[in-house]
């Protein structure tokens, strides 16, 4: 990790205390902005038009949004747009920090151990055989747009038999009480 680099040699816990840092003070600072561009959508005539959808919108965000923010810490690329929405929407502050925490716990864990230990032997692997890390890196992204492939086929497969079963489920039904019963137009 080159934008950890000073780790590099230093026991667990200080590159664990430290990343827990990072991540304390990176996902409020996100939540911070947003709140401030969600302050001036809230005045705004768009703002005034969504009233009262806002509103429940924040009550829900306040109510389900703290695991929502922790399990984003589980999550590539999901963070920041969680940690953005979370403040455009206000959600109550305390609430918000206590998931950051529990999800900087389990974050901090996962950057200090398997991830960082995936990328540097990554890097390792790069300095000395640029086209073998090439290579690796190429296999690794087409195993995962495989599996991609595979889970919307398999999704895509289960929605067609649950709409073709609910199309032959009417149909033996036939037409339902109050459209036999309802009169036709004449036609002209």
């Amino acid at each position: 990790m080159p934008q950890f680099a000073f780790l590099e040699g230093q026991p667990f816990w200080i590159v664990y205390a430290t990343l827990l840092v990072v991540i304390l003070l990176r996902a409020p600072a996100t939540y911070w902005i947003g709140r401030g561009l969600g302050a001036g959508v809230l005045r705004s005539r768009m703002g005034e038009r969504l009233g009262p959808r806002l509103d429940q919108a924040k009550e829900r965000i306040d109510r389900y949004g703290a695991p929502v923010v922790t399990l984003s810490f589980f999550t590539v690329g999901m963070q920041t747009a969680i940690n953005f929405s979370a403040g455009v929407v206000r959600m109550a502050f305390p609430r918000y920090f206590a998931a950051v925490f529990v999800g900087g716990l389990a974050w901090a864990g996962i950057w200090g151990s398997v991830i960082s230990g995936l990328v540097g032997a990554w890097v390792a692997l790069f300095l000395n055989s640029p086209w073998t890390a090439l290579g690796v890196a190429t296999l690794a992204a087409v195993a995962v747009g495989v599996l991609v492939v595979r889970a919307r086929r398999r999704s895509a497969r289960r929605q067609a038999e649950a709409a073709e079963e609910a199309g032959s489920r009417d149909a033996r039904q036939g037409p339902l009480p109050a459209e036999a019963a309802a009169p036709t137009a004449p036609q002209a």
